[in-house]
């Protein structure tokens, strides 16, 4: 279908719904932040200003909901790596920009890891999306920083995720500083 001006309307159609969805996705994602995944989904419509019903037909269920702002903050997580290797001054500083935003997303999901803990089919492949997009990424930013003589070689992406995971647990306590505690660990991959 073509526009007055003789362009396609579908395209701009659907490059307003994506980002009408990221909007959504980025409201329900703050608001899972501030109030848990069992937050109302009223309180997501109004910070996305969009009605209730807009959620719902995007997402008929809260699982839907959950599953898409994981995968949606995982995407963006992936994304970033490549882009802050890019524009870092070092490779070290990219892989510690980028294990920052990492530790955002871990200690920022209030709820979700009991929901993804649920015997819900739609969370099943979650941890698996999350490997797969996020380990190589990480490894990519390790090689390089590595490769600049900068950091231990031969360092496993997965297992230092995992170490990150296990010392963001717990980052909810206020004599806990989950981000000081991983930032230790990645200067003490530099080498001396």
């Amino acid at each position: 279908m073509a526009g007055a001006s003789g362009e396609s309307v579908a395209p701009r159609r659907r490059a307003d719904a994506r980002r009408n969805e990221k909007a959504l996705l980025d409201a329900a994602a703050s608001v899972f932040v501030a109030s848990g995944v069992d937050a109302p989904v009223r309180e997501i419509a109004g910070k996305a200003g969009v009605g209730v019903g807009t959620i719902y037909r995007h997402f008929p269920t809260r699982a839907d909901l959950i599953v898409a702002v994981y995968r949606h903050q995982v995407q963006a997580c992936a994304d970033a790596g490549p882009a802050l290797l890019a524009e870092s001054a070092t490779p070290h500083a990219a892989l510690a920009s980028w294990i920052d935003l990492f530790v955002d997303f871990l200690v920022t999901k209030h709820g979700l890891a009991e929901a993804l803990q649920s015997d819900q089919e739609a969370f099943q492949t979650l941890h698996a999306y999350f490997l797969d997009l996020l380990v190589p990424v990480c490894a990519d930013l390790l090689d390089a920083a590595a490769t600049a003589g900068e950091i231990v070689p031969d360092m496993d992406a997965l297992v230092l995720m995992r170490g990150i995971g296990n010392l963001c647990i717990g980052a909810e306590s206020p004599r806990y500083d989950a981000r000081r505690m991983v930032g230790l660990v990645i200067e003490g991959l530099r080498l001396r």
